[in-house]
């Protein structure tokens, strides 16, 4: 019984963690872990194919400095992205093959262009 009241605590303390520290008003410019998820038009081409979603989803997880894109859509995933503040909580990717990611608190913008291929993205949270 023991047992079982400190696993139901513990579950209980990391919902809570969970629920304040991912609110949709949360900056991923002011935490070392963030996780958001970003809705929107989503599109990627490889030269082979051409995937695009109008209701698509972009799940943005932060790690300390470093970034990772998850697509819904069978899109590719985008990781290990580091970003350089511009202004007001505005930041911009930065690294080679990378470049053309802005995301804010409420915004998803992103044209990368890569040898893997183009992603697209124009999303809001």
């Amino acid at each position: 019984m023991k047992n079982l009241m400190r696993i139901l605590g513990a579950l209980l303390i990391a919902t809570l963690i969970f629920t304040v520290g991912c609110s949709k008003d949360d900056d991923p410019a002011d935490n070392d872990f963030f996780v958001g998820t970003y809705n929107g038009n989503i599109t990627f081409n490889n030269g082979d194919e051409t995937i695009t979603d109008s209701d698509g989803r972009v799940t943005v997880v932060k790690v300390g400095d470093s970034y990772s894109f998850d697509f819904g859509s069978n899109i590719p995933n985008i990781t290990g992205v580091k970003f350089q503040k511009k202004d007001d909580n505005t930041y911009v990717s930065i690294g080679d093959g990378i470049t053309g990611i802005t995301v804010t608190a409420s915004t998803l913008k992103m044209l990368v262009s890569n040898n893997t291929g183009t992603w697209t993205a124009d999303c809001t949270r």
